[in-house]
This record gives C-alpha cells, structure tokens and sequence, in this order.
C-alpha cells in the first residue's frame, strides 16, 4: 500500500464526532424539520387556481360583457347591486381558497409577524383542521352537480355561452377534494409520521457524509 509524505495512508475514515463537526447537514439533523408531504404541496397549490375561471367570469360580467347571456337575460346582471354582488363573491372565493396553501407553508404553522395582535403566535393543528375539514365537506356538496350542468335546461344562455359557462366551472369540484387532501396532511398523526421519516432520512444522510476521503 502507498503511503502519503507523513506516514498516513491515502484516505481515512475519520472519526464520527470529527465528521460531525465537519458536515451542516448532520451537524443540524436534530434541528430540521419535516417538509410537508410532496403530494401535498400538489394538492394545495391548484386550490388558489380551480376558483380563477369562474371568478374571471364574473368580472368579466361586472365589465358589461353578457359572457354567454342572451341580451334580454343579461339586463337583471347590469344593476349595481349585481355588479358589487358578483365582484364580492369572486374576491370571496379567492380568499377562501388561498389560505388552503398555508397548510404546507411556514405561515400556516406560526401566525406571520406583521399580523395585528396574533403576529408569530403558533397555530394550534386543530384551529385549522377543523374550519379547513367543515370547508372541504361543504364545498364538496356544493359543486358535486356541476359535471351534470349541461343535463339541465339554460334557456338564458346561448348554447356556445352554455358550453363555455360549463367549462369555466367543472374546476370547481376539485376544490373540496383538494382541500380535504391536504387538511388530512396537516392532521398531527400524518404531520409526526412525516417528521419520523424525515429524521430518519436525515440521519441516514449523516452516517453518510462521516465517510470522507481526505488526502
């Protein structure tokens, strides 16, 4: 076997607390933590999205364009309170559908700062798996029939407006399977069984990283 200049041959396995000291990632696996689970982050992305096509439908309504309407139907839709109506409902449903993707984020755990009176105040797991669960049955039931839309008469429509409308809106039934994806993620059983493999995931990459080669 050939030697290096001082004696020593060309690589070593170093010592595990050496190695430790050498290496972030084992040196802060007591420390990390778990992300959410990758089919998580999936599901609750498309959330904030799935409410955008009839949202943009409606304002495009509050702009004075029928958007599928026959011209003698359309007039109920010009009228203010209408228009602040359907404004409401789309802004609404975009706020209601947002939160669903601080589930998987850090601010779904701790309150942001710069919150009024509850800033960097930790999230207890069931003040929002309880509202997000209740969410996710009720919005399942409502939209449930919108794939069968078009077995139902429109005659206020015009049958190219009745397809679009159609279209625009058939997203909306994975709102509530969406979201009660991710609410069962977010429920502390999932979230100890994620932080149980991620330590050990993370432990393994230590073990790892302690075999160097060093000249």
């Amino acid at each position: 076997m050939t030697l290096t200049e001082d004696g020593r041959p060309p690589s070593v396995l170093l010592p595990a607390a050496e190695s430790r000291m050498s290496t972030p990632a084992a040196a802060t696996s007591a420390n990390s933590v778990a992300p959410p689970p990758r089919w998580a982050v999936w599901a609750a992305h498309p959330t904030a999205l799935v409410v955008l096509p009839s949202g943009l439908r409606r304002i495009v309504l509050v702009l004075g364009c029928p958007a599928g309407y026959l011209d003698e139907t359309f007039a109920a839709f010009e009228t203010l309170g209408a228009k602040v109506w359907m404004l409401t409902l789309s802004v609404v449903c975009e706020l209601l559908a947002v939160p669903t993707i601080g589930l998987v984020r850090p601010w779904g755990e701790v309150v942001p700062r710069w919150t009024p009176l509850i800033g960097r105040r930790t999230v207890r797991p069931m003040a929002a798996v309880v509202p997000a669960a209740l969410g996710a049955v009720a919005l399942t039931v409502m939209w449930a029939n919108v794939p069968w839309r078009w077995t139902y008469p429109h005659d206020d429509m015009t049958d190219a407006g009745d397809l679009v409308v159609g279209i625009l809106y058939q997203p909306l039934v994975l709102w509530g399977p969406l979201l009660a994806a991710v609410t069962v993620s977010y429920l502390p059983p999932a979230r100890a069984a994620v932080q149980r493999a991620w330590r050990l995931t993370d432990a393994a990459r230590g073990r790892r990283a302690a075999i160097v080669t060093v000249p």
